[in-house]
């Protein structure tokens, strides 16, 4: 299974750690480092990287793993991350895991989506609203409907039943719909939720962690330790 990892944008939030954020330092291993590491546990083979911001260190550093990995530079990184998504997805041939590289998670959750039944697109969510590992302002939300189908996907929503862990098992639909509209992920997957194309996996009880900011790097680290 190919998984298809975005890592092109500024990462300013965490800029005062560490100039890149897919290699800011987690418990002494680069954030892109353990993404790999878990999507290759969970069964993923090949990896395409979409770079952008301090591409040229970091697709030096992705040399150095013992994994399959493709690096592809995004035009423009300040674009919404959906043309990270465009430019990956073009490398790649069928169904992929999509990933976050700041973004860790139990392997646990990539063998499912790998496992999970063919959709346009499947997304695992954890329906546990009070982990308090979640920064809920920061969080993009998912109201689900019949059958966990998204209804609706954002960080601002009002009413929402599960919280989006930035792990996907996608399909070329998914880049089709991004093409479609504003550029931005969020927005392919609600093109795909409104035509009902857009499901969700429950992860709920699996570790992940969106490590975006310091406070969030400080609860990695606690939590690998």
């Amino acid at each position: 299974m190919d998984c298809l990892i975005i890592a092109a944008g500024h990462g300013s939030r965490l800029r005062s750690v560490s100039p890149s954020k897919p290699l800011t330092p987690v418990a002494g291993v680069p954030l892109i480092e353990r993404v790999i590491r878990a999507a290759a546990a969970g069964g993923a083979t090949r990896f395409t990287v979409a770079t952008g911001h301090e591409a040229d260190r970091l697709e030096a550093f992705l040399e150095t793993l013992p994994f399959a990995i493709a690096p592809v530079r995004v035009a423009d990184w300040n674009l919404p991350n959906g043309h990270s998504v465009l430019a990956g997805a073009a490398r790649i041939a069928g169904d992929y895991l999509l990933a976050m590289s700041d973004h860790l998670f139990d392997p646990a959750i990539a063998s499912r989506l790998i496992a999970a039944p063919t959709a346009a697109l499947t997304l695992a969510v954890d329906r546990d609203l009070a982990n308090p590992l979640l920064d809920m302002d920061d969080a993009t939300k998912v109201e689900t409907g019949e059958g966990g189908r998204i209804r609706r996907i954002g960080k601002t929503l009002d009413r929402f039943d599960a919280i989006d862990t930035g792990l996907f098992r996608a399909t070329p639909a998914l880049a089709a719909a991004i093409a479609g509209g504003g550029g931005s992920l969020s927005e392919g997957v609600q093109r795909l939720a409104d035509e009902g194309r857009a499901a969700t996996l429950d992860v709920t009880g699996l570790a992940w962690l969106d490590v975006d900011d310091p406070a969030a790097l400080a609860r990695a680290e606690a939590m690998i330790a």
